[in-house]
């Protein structure tokens, strides 16, 4: 069965840290052009961060730039999102999304994956 499955989201306070993991099982990592997006009560969803299948290329949305870092382990079929000095306006619902066409920058600004996950919950407040 293909999946992704997302974890390490929780509740933390405005300037806190988190680490998001995007496992992926059923197809193979590798072959595939990560993102991280989002998607907040009443709002659209967007875009945070997409990332090349090398790791090589990396697009940020100009919200997260300078506080969150995208990142893979293809050996792990992992992709990771480390987000740091967090805000308020960050809760959301945050997904990872897999594509084997689409480039990094391509995914982010069109936010369209052939897969999606489930979710996991991030809350910041005091």
């Amino acid at each position: 069965q293909l999946q992704l499955v997302e974890s390490g989201g929780g509740l933390v306070q405005p300037g806190g840290s988190l680490r998001l993991s995007c496992v992926a099982s059923g197809f193979t990592l590798s072959r595939n052009t990560i993102g991280w997006f989002r998607q907040a009560p009443g709002k659209e969803r967007e875009a945070v961060s997409c990332i090349s299948t090398t790791g090589g290329n990396t697009y940020y949305a100009d919200s997260v730039k300078g506080r969150f870092t995208i990142s893979r382990d293809n050996a792990k079929s992992t992709v990771y999102l480390r987000m740091n000095s967090l805000k308020p306006e960050d809760t959301a619902v945050y997904y990872c999304a897999a594509d084997s066409i689409r480039s990094d920058q391509t995914m982010c600004l069109t936010r369209a994956a052939e897969r999606w996950g489930q979710g996991t919950q991030v809350t910041v407040s005091s």
